[in-house]
C-alpha cells in the first residue's frame, strides 16, 4: 500500500464519501483561500444546501458505470509498472545517496526558516477542508445574510458595537504600552479579537454570568467593569479588583481551562434554582486540549447546564498552531459530548452576536450547552513576554489584518449610511480621552497594603497565619531600621 492511497483513504474518512458531508468537503476546498465568500455567496444566491448536495451525488451515480470498466483495464498496470520501477531503483539510487549523507547537517536551519515563512491557510489540519463559517458582514464591508442566524438592529446598535471595539482597542493599546513603559508586570492583548468579545458580550442580559480567562477585556467592557480595575492585577496591586457578583463577571483565570469547569458547576447549579439565565464560559484554541474542558463538556452533557463554550481560536498557542493541537474542527469536538457546535467568523462582530445570542436563547429555553467556535486572529503577540515573528510569518499577519473587525464595521456604516463623519471623529476623540485616563490611573494607582495579604486566609483566624505575619512585620521593620542607621 502506497502513502498516497493511505492519505487518501484517510482524508475519505474523515469527510465523508457522499451526501451532505462530501458536498461540504467539496465547499471549503473552493474556499480554502482564508475567506468565508464562496459558501455564503452560494446560500445569498438562494442556492439551498439540500440541491447542492443533490447535484453532487449526480454526477458520480451517472460515472458509476465507466469507473467499473476503468477498473478492470488498469487494475494490472500500476502493478507492472511498480516492479519495473523498484527493479531499476537501486542501480539509479547510488549516486544521490552521498549527497543525501549532508543533508541532516543543514536540515535545522531549512526547517527554521521554513516555519517562519509559512502563511498558514485558515484550515484545521493536513488535508482537511475548511468548514463553513457563519457570516453576516464579508471582510470587503458588505452585507450577506445567513438562513440561520442573523440579528436586525438599529443604526445606533451597530454605531454602538463600532465604538465598543475603538475604545476597547484603544484601552489595549495602552495598557500594552504601559508594560512597556514598566509600569505592568504583564499583559495580554486581544488586538484583532475585538469583534469576538464584543459580539459576544453584547449578546448577553445582566442576569446571564461570564467566566472569563485573562484576555477578554472587550468582554468586561460590555459587563461595565472599570477597565483600570483590569490593570491591578497585573500591576501586582489586587487580586482582581472587582466584585464578581456585582457585574455577574468572574475574576480573571490564570490557570488555562480551569474557569470552564466553574462556569459548568455554576450553570448546574442555576438549572437546579431554576432560574432561567444562562452561563458562559471563554477560553482560547489551546485550552481546548486541557482535560478541564472535556470533563467540563461531559459534565455539561449529561446534566443539560444551561452553558455556553465559548472558544476563541486565535490559531495559535503561544507559538504551537492549531492543527498541531487539533485534528479536526474545534466545533466538531461537540458532537462527541452530545451537544451541538458551530463555527463563526469571529471577526465578524454582527455574526458573532447573532450566534451568540441564539445559543444562549437556547440555554435558557433548558436545551443545554453550546459550542461556539469564533474563528479569529491573535494580531499580535501572546503576551508581553512573547515574540511571535520567531514562529509565524509577516505575511500571515498581513493577510488577516485586510479582515480587521473594526474597519470591516467601519466600511459598513459609511457605505449603508449609518454614521457620518462626525460620529467617527467623536468615538476617535473618546478614544483619546480614554487612553489619558488609563495613564493617569495606573500611575496614581495606590500600593497595597503589605500585610493584607494574610487577611481572609482564614475566616477565625489561624495559629500559623498569625506566626507568618509576625514574622513578616518583622523582616519588613528590619528594613525602617537599617534606612534609619544610614540617615545618621
Amino acid at each position: 500500500m502506497t502513502v498516497e492511497s493511505t492519505a487518501a483513504r484517510s482524508d475519505a474518512r474523515r469527510s465523508g464519501t457522499g451526501g451532505k458531508r462530501a458536498t461540504q468537503a467539496a465547499t471549503g476546498r473552493a474556499a480554502g483561500n482564508g475567506t468565508a465568500e464562496a459558501p455564503e455567496a452560494a446560500t445569498a444566491a438562494g442556492t439551498p444546501r439540500k440541491a447542492a448536495a443533490k447535484t453532487s451525488r449526480k454526477p458520480a451515480a451517472e460515472s458509476t458505470g465507466s469507473t467499473k470498466s476503468a477498473g478492470k483495464t488498469t487494475r494490472k498496470a500500476p502493478a507492472k509498472s511498480a516492479a519495473k520501477a523498484a527493479a531499476k531503483a537501486p542501480a539509479k539510487g547510488r549516486a544521490p545517496a552521498k549527497a543525501s549523507a549532508k543533508a541532516p547537517a543543514k536540515a535545522p536551519a531549512k526547517a527554521r526558516g521554513s516555519a517562519k515563512a509559512r502563511t498558514r491557510a485558515p484550515g484545521d489540519g493536513p488535508g482537511q477542508p475548511e468548514p463553513e463559517l457563519v457570516q453576516l458582514l464579508t471582510p470587503e464591508g458588505e452585507r450577506v445574510t445567513h438562513p440561520d442566524y442573523d440579528v436586525d438592529l438599529s443604526a445606533e446598535e451597530i454605531q454602538g458595537l463600532y465604538r465598543d471595539m475603538v475604545l476597547t482597542r484603544r484601552f489595549d493599546a495602552e495598557a500594552t504600552a504601559l508594560q512597556r513603559q514598566g509600569e505592568l508586570g504583564l499583559w495580554a492583548s486581544l488586538l484583532g479579537q475585538e469583534a469576538a468579545q464584543i459580539g459576544s458580550g453584547r449578546a448577553l442580559r445582566p442576569d446571564d454570568y461570564v467566566f472569563p480567562t485573562y484576555r477578554e477585556h472587550g468582554v468586561a467592557w460590555c459587563r461595565d467593569v472599570d477597565p483600570t480595575m483590569l490593570l491591578g492585577m497585573f500591576r501586582g496591586v489586587n487580586n482582581g479588583g472587582w466584585d464578581p457578583n456585582t457585574n455577574n463577571f468572574h475574576l480573571y483565570t490564570i490557570v488555562i481551562g480551569s474557569q470552564v469547569l466553574h462556569a459548568t458547576g455554576y450553570a448546574m447549579g442555576v438549572a437546579k434554582d431554576g432560574a432561567d439565565s444562562a452561563v458562559i464560559a471563554y477560553f482560547g484554541d489551546g485550552a481546548s486540549s486541557q482535560g478541564d474542558v472535556a470533563e467540563a463538556f461531559t459534565f455539561s452533557a449529561v446534566y443539560n447546564a444551561p452553558v455556553v463554550f465559548f472558544c476563541q481560536n486565535n490559531q495559535w498557542a503561544i507559538s504551537e498552531p492549531t492543527e498541531r493541537q487539533s485534528r479536526v474542527p474545534i466545533y466538531q469536538r461537540a458532537q462527541g459530548f452530545g451537544f451541538p457546535g458551530v463555527r463563526v467568523d469571529g471577526n465578524d462582530v454582527l455574526a458573532c452576536l447573532a450566534v451568540t445570542k441564539a445559543a444562549v436563547e437556547r440555554a435558557r429555553a433548558g436545551e443545554g450547552p453550546m459550542l461556539i467556535e469564533a474563528f479569529t486572529y491573535r494580531m499580535g503577540a501572546h503576551t508581553t513576554s512573547d515574540d511571535p515573528t520567531r514562529y509565524r510569518s509577516d505575511e500571515e499577519r498581513t493577510e488577516w489584518e485586510a479582515k480587521d473587525p473594526i474597519q470591516r464595521l467601519r466600511v459598513y456604516l459609511e457605505s449603508a449610511g449609518l454614521a457620518d463623519d462626525a460620529f467617527f471623529a467623536g468615538v476617535e476623540e473618546e478614544s483619546e480621552a480614554m487612553g489619558r485616563h488609563v495613564r493617569e490611573a495606573i500611575r496614581t494607582m495606590p500600593d497595597p497594603d503589605t500585610m493584607a495579604i494574610f487577611e481572609n486566609a482564614y475566616a477565625d483566624g489561624h495559629a500559623l497565619v498569625d506566626e507568618e505575619r509576625a514574622q513578616f512585620a518583622s523582616y519588613l521593620a528590619s528594613f525602617a531600621d537599617s534606612d534609619s542607621q544610614e540617615g545618621r
